[in-house]
């Protein structure tokens, strides 16, 4: 069994990486880009038996900072 975990800061809370990246954009010429939010991917590989509540679990405690940080769990 697989899980895709997708990271992202919750509304609100600046992204520094994602204004440089606004910012380099708009260097290459890329002008019309108004706003960036950078994230992560983190793909699991897990044992049969293993819920999405395990996976939930995971990120709860290590894979997403939920202070600032919001995830979704995809199954796949």
């Amino acid at each position: 069994m697989k899980a895709r975990v997708h990271v992202m800061l919750k509304n609100g809370v600046l992204d520094p990486q994602g204004e440089a990246v606004r910012h380099a954009l708009g260097a290459l010429g890329f002008d019309k880009v108004e706003g960036v939010r950078q994230g992560k991917v983190i793909d699991l590989e897990l044992a049969d038996g293993t819920t999405e509540a395990d996976v939930a679990e995971m990120c709860e405690k290590l894979l997403a900072n939920t202070v600032i940080e919001r995830y979704e769990i995809e199954l796949v």
